[in-house]
């Protein structure tokens, strides 16, 4: 039985970063308390909890085998064009079109058929996007690009 290397070492990974960003955000930025958080309050609590999903994920993996799974380089390149698109696209078409390109792009190596549910799927993400970073975080980023 071979080891399933993939989730072990996807989740020691998670649980790598989210050790290093608490043990950062705890070193330098002043945590607060639960009624008056200070700036280290979140990424503290967002590390500890990123580095126990890693747990979760790479513990029961020890004790499980499974099939190594093929890479297939279109599929990477497709996720990195998509996170590429999504990164640079911000500031020259802005937030909506960038996420939507972006989700139809990293869509592209699903293995269902067609393009009316990737078309769902983008305009829902981008909703939702738009719902969370303009809406509610009020971040203020560019929705569209400037003329």
């Amino acid at each position: 039985m071979q080891r399933d290397w993939a989730d072990i070492w996807g989740g020691a990974v998670l649980a790598a970063i989210g050790l290093g960003v608490a043990a950062w955000a705890g070193a330098r930025l002043d945590f607060g308390t639960l009624r008056a958080m200070g700036p280290g309050f979140f990424p503290t609590v967002l590390g500890v909890a990123l580095a126990a999903l890693g747990a979760a994920i790479a513990v029961p993996a020890w004790s499980r085998g499974a099939e190594p799974a093929p890479i297939r380089l279109s599929d990477l390149a497709a996720v990195i064009a998509a996170i590429l698109i999504f990164g640079l696209g911000m500031e020259w078409l802005g937030m909506v079109l960038a996420c939507f390109i972006a989700v139809l792009v990293a869509s592209i190596p699903a293995p269902r058929p067609g393009w009316l549910w990737r078309v769902v799927l983008a305009v829902s993400v981008t909703a939702l996007t738009f719902v969370v970073f303009e809406l509610g975080l009020q971040m203020g980023l560019p929705l569209w690009p400037d003329p």
